[in-house]
């Protein structure tokens, strides 16, 4: 009847039932597993990890003397989500004391900027200088002045605004010019991307360090237990 031990204490299995009951009475019941099954097993070792990780980082931010809201919902977006893991996303978003003590841990993370020049570097792409508004016989539309046929983007930027040239078989006029928007500064991404991994090997030290797991709430991706049948 224990969840596992934190800090070599014993924690009650008794929020694990409540919350496999909550899940399988809730809107997603028929989406959950065959109770008795393999499946059924392994989401119940699931929900214990969410559970210790939630507990973990309740400790820890009694420990800080961090302070904690209450509980409530927070969504992650999908990268992010994936790069923490279901595990930890989990508890991030059901858990107020998880995301204080993620904020508290990674408080100091930066990107380098190596890390942002190579980012721009990787990710760098041609932007327009400027934006054209362009009239057509059947029709307006915005384009890039570079993406036109040359000899009529020449003719254009030679006319007034307005008025009207054919070259070729294109008739043409520029409505109006507008500057391209720049790029935004990838430095708040690339912060966000990295407080995450730090907070992923922050946590999975403490987890190793303060946290034992019990017989059939093993971590559900640990290939030693009996309901793993991950294959590559």
């Amino acid at each position: 009847m224990t969840l596992g031990l934190l800090d070599g204490h014993p924690l009650p299995r008794t929020a694990l039932d409540r919350r496999l009951a909550a899940l399988r009475t809730g809107p997603r019941a028929t989406a959950l597993p065959q109770p008795g099954s393999s499946e059924d097993r392994q989401l119940t070792r699931w929900v214990a990890q969410v559970l210790l990780t939630e507990a973990l980082c309740e400790a820890v931010a009694v420990e800080r003397h961090l302070p904690v809201g209450p509980d409530g919902p927070a969504r992650l977006d999908h990268r992010a989500a994936v790069e923490l893991g279901s595990i930890t996303a989990a508890a991030y978003e059901g858990s107020a004391a998880v995301r204080a003590v993620c904020a508290a841990v990674t408080a100091d993370v930066e990107p380098s900027p190596a890390a942002i020049a190579h980012y721009r570097t990787m990710t760098a792409t041609r932007t327009p200088s400027a934006r054209w508004r362009l009239a057509l016989p059947d029709g307006e539309f915005e384009a890039d002045p570079d993406t036109l046929p040359a000899a009529l983007a020449e003719a254009l930027r030679a006319a007034r605004p307005g008025e009207w040239v054919t070259v070729g078989p294109w008739t043409a006029a520029v409505l109006a010019t507008r500057t391209a928007p720049e790029t935004p500064d990838p430095t708040p991404a690339l912060r966000a991307a990295a407080r995450r991994a730090a907070f992923v090997r922050w946590l999975d030290h403490e987890r190793g360090r303060r946290l034992t797991l019990v017989e059939g709430l093993e971590h559900p991706g640990d290939p030693a237990q009996p309901d793993n049948h991950h294959r590559h």
